[in-house]
Order: structure tokens, then C-alpha cells, then sequence
């Protein structure tokens, strides 16, 4: 009979397991006492959510815009982040001088709940085994991870942000915000998303959930107990993610079908092509820096997310009575959130004769447009953000 080793924090190794219980960022703890009610019905306590923030708060608490990160994000969106080193997955857009100006505006970043980078997931020690919760974490919803959201708002003491912007799951949060706490979001920037998830994209994540899950190493969800990771299911998770964030055009330009420093095939099954290569090595870099049970949990949050479904099925019910101004973009390019999801969210925004504009970008970069150099959507930002200070009476 094979026994699991005890574990404890302790004995835990990896630089990444260890800034999902002791992050490099600044970390909101909440008490045994302030249990979070979950979509699941169960009470969630304690809670740690970890964040960044850029810039200054006003004397008024007027410019904070919060950033809602996508499913492989997490809070350092503007800073080196400390497993990969890198610079921050949305350092093109927000800085100093840039178009989500650290000068002009206090920035707020939270790892969402169920990540894996110092907020409560999967990941975190349970504090009743003293071991990474697993799959005895409870799933949750979009919604949980706003309402978690909320929380580190209030602790900050703001009563309303100037701004909730985000792209792909960061842009569901953002509807979600404006759906169910719209007195508190001035204006809402919701980039490359949905408002619920299609069943081809629910079927996407349920070929990485499986991958994940068939590789021995998962060990039922709980590898972290044996020493393991499931590096293997992981990888190939990623691999056909990564596909969905691309535009065909966008592979056929970068790769065609060139093949890897070969002049001539293998008859293998080697990483013959460039484009074999490249999601190798996406595959196996993102291993190094995500959990894979916050991948579960995650991708199931989004499946789950429809904004509709408890508003009689009209998307128009969750906007009703908004104050909020919205700006919806869309990617011509993106076929995982093509443009006609986000007209479903400006239809029924005018419907309820909201405040929205709407803006489709001419790319070929496919869903990760959002995260690249595209100079349309960078003025996009930057002038909406103008025109909503200047209603908001934010100094120039």
C-alpha cells in the first residue's frame, strides 16, 4: 500500500508553489470571520488576495482604475513578474505617460481567486491539513472572483472605481462588475470577450481539462502531496489554448511551413515545423509558472459565466438602470470572442439606453491582439479614458 508523504509548507519547492502562499506582491488577508459566499452555496474562509497597484490615489478616491487579468494572467500587469522575470503582461498599455496613465491614475491589479500567484486557490495551503487544498477547493464562478474583488476594493476605501477594464476572462469580470455592482464602476472597458462562453469554447477547455487529467502525474488532483506535477497534461492544455489565441493569418505569417533548423523532414515524429516548435516550447514555459488544478477551476469559472442566465435570459436585464459608460471593443481577427459577441453586449446596452461606444479593430493578430502592439486600440483606450476623466472631473 502506497502512502502519501505528509507535506507541509515547508517541504513544498518551486519558486512558483511558493508565491502561491507567499507572494512578492502586497496581500489582502481575510479573516476566518469573513467568510465569502460562493455561487456553490458553500462559505469560503480564510481568504488571501494578492495585488499590485501603480501610481497614486487621489485625496477623493476618484482614479483607481481596476485591470481584471485573463485566464493565464495574474496581478503583475505592469511589473517583472517573479517566476518568469519577464515585464508585465500589459506594460504596453499602462505606465507612466501610457495610454492607462500611472500618472493620472491609481491601478489596481488582484490575482483573481483561484489563481495560482498569492490569491486563494487550489494551490494555497488549506489551513485545516496544512496541505495545498487540491480538488478540495470549491469551484467557482466569475462572479466569486469579482465579489472577492470587492472586498480588496472596499479594504482600499473606495466607493467607485473610475474604471474596470479588462480582456478575454479579464473582460467577463468586467461585465460582471457592471452587471452586479454598476454603482460602483464610473466607466467599464470590457476588451475581447463574452458575455457567457460558447459551447465551441467550453469544448476547447475540455480538451485541456482532460489532458491535464489523464497525465499520471495529476495523481487525482493531488500531486502536490507526491512530489509531482502534471507537466505533460499541462503542456498539451496550453499547446491548444494557444492555438485559440492566434488568427490563421497570424500562423501562416509567422510560421508558414517552415520548418525547424532542417532543410529536409525527418519521418518522425520530431518537432519537424516551427510552428511544432513554438508550441512546445508555450506548452513547457507555462508549466514553470501556472498550477494546474487553477487551470481546472479557472477554465471552469468561464464555462460557467453567462450573464443572461439568471436575468430571464435577457442580456438586457443586466445592464438596467446603468449610470456606467461603456466602451466594448472587439478584434476583426478573433475568432475565439468574434466582434458579433461583443455587438450581442452593445445591443443590449442601448437597449437600456446606456452610455456605450463600440469599436471593431482592424488585425490580423487573432484573440491576442488585445495583448499586443496594436496602435488603434491603444488610442481607443487613451481616449476614452480622456473623455470619461473629463466627465468624472479628474484633473488633465
Amino acid at each position: 500500500m502506497n502512502v502519501a508523504p505528509v507535506t507541509t509548507l515547508d517541504s513544498i519547492k518551486g519558486t512558483r508553489l511558493a508565491e502561491a502562499n507567499s507572494p512578492s506582491s502586497k496581500v489582502l488577508h481575510l479573516p476566518e470571520s469573513e467568510p465569502l459566499q460562493l455561487a456553490c452555496d458553500q462559505l469560503l474562509a480564510p481568504i488571501s488576495i494578492a495585488y499590485e497597484t501603480y501610481g497614486e490615489l487621489n485625496a477623493a478616491k476618484s482614479n483607481a482604475v481596476l485591470i481584471c487579468h485573463a485566464l493565464t494572467g495574474d496581478q503583475y500587469v505592469a511589473s517583472e513578474h517573479p517566476v518568469t522575470k519577464k515585464p508585465g503582461w500589459w506594460s504596453t498599455l499602462v505606465g507612466p505617460g501610457k495610454p492607462i496613465d500611472t500618472e493620472r491614475f491609481f491601478v489596481i491589479c488582484p490575482n483573481i481567486l483561484g489563481g495560482c500567484m498569492g490569491s486563494t486557490g487550489p494551490a494555497s495551503v488549506d489551513p485545516r491539513t496544512g496541505k495545498p487544498y487540491g480538488l478540495n477547493f470549491p469551484v467557482i464562478t466569475i462572479g466569486d472572483m469579482v465579489n472577492a474583488q470587492v472586498r480588496l476594493i472596499d479594504h482600499l476605501g473606495i466607493d467607485q472605481l473610475f474604471c474596470v477594464i479588462g480582456g478575454s476572462m479579464g473582460g467577463m469580470q468586467v461585465l460582471e462588475w457592471a452587471a452586479s455592482h454598476s454603482e460602483r464602476v464610473f466607466s467599464a472597458v470590457p476588451v475581447a470577450t463574452a458575455a457567457w462562453h460558447s459551447s465551441q469554447n467550453i469544448a476547447f477547455h475540455e480538451v485541456g481539462r482532460q489532458a491535464v487529467m489523464a497525465d499520471p502525474d495529476w495523481c487525482g488532483g493531488d500531486y502536490h502531496s507526491f512530489g509531482k506535477v502534471p507537466r505533460n497534461g499541462l503542456a498539451v492544455a496550453r499547446m491548444a489554448a494557444h492555438i485559440t489565441y492566434l488568427s490563421e493569418d497570424a500562423l501562416h505569417r509567422k510560421f508558414g511551413r517552415a520548418l525547424q533548423e532542417l532543410s529536409k523532414v525527418t519521418f518522425s515524429f520530431n518537432a519537424d515545423f516551427q510552428v511544432e516548435s513554438y508550441l512546445r516550447h508555450q506548452g513547457s514555459t507555462f508549466v514553470d509558472r501556472f498550477d494546474a488544478n487553477s487551470y481546472l477551476y479557472i477554465t471552469r469559472a468561464m464555462d460557467y459565466f453567462d450573464l443572461a442566465a439568471e436575468r430571464g435570459d435577457v442580456l438586457a436585464n443586466a445592464f438596467r438602470g446603468t449610470k456606467t459608460r461603456f466602451c466594448i471593443v472587439s478584434f476583426t481577427s478573433d475568432w475565439l470572442y468574434p466582434t458579433r459577441e461583443s455587438r450581442e453586449i452593445v445591443h443590449a446596452l442601448n437597449a437600456v439606453a446606456a452610455n456605450v461606444s463600440f469599436v471593431e479593430i482592424e488585425t490580423n493578430n487573432g484573440h491576442d491582439a488585445f495583448l499586443l502592439e496594436e496602435p488603434e486600440f491603444f488610442a481607443t483606450v487613451r481616449g476614452f479614458l480622456s473623455a470619461a476623466g473629463v466627465k468624472r472631473g479628474l484633473k488633465v
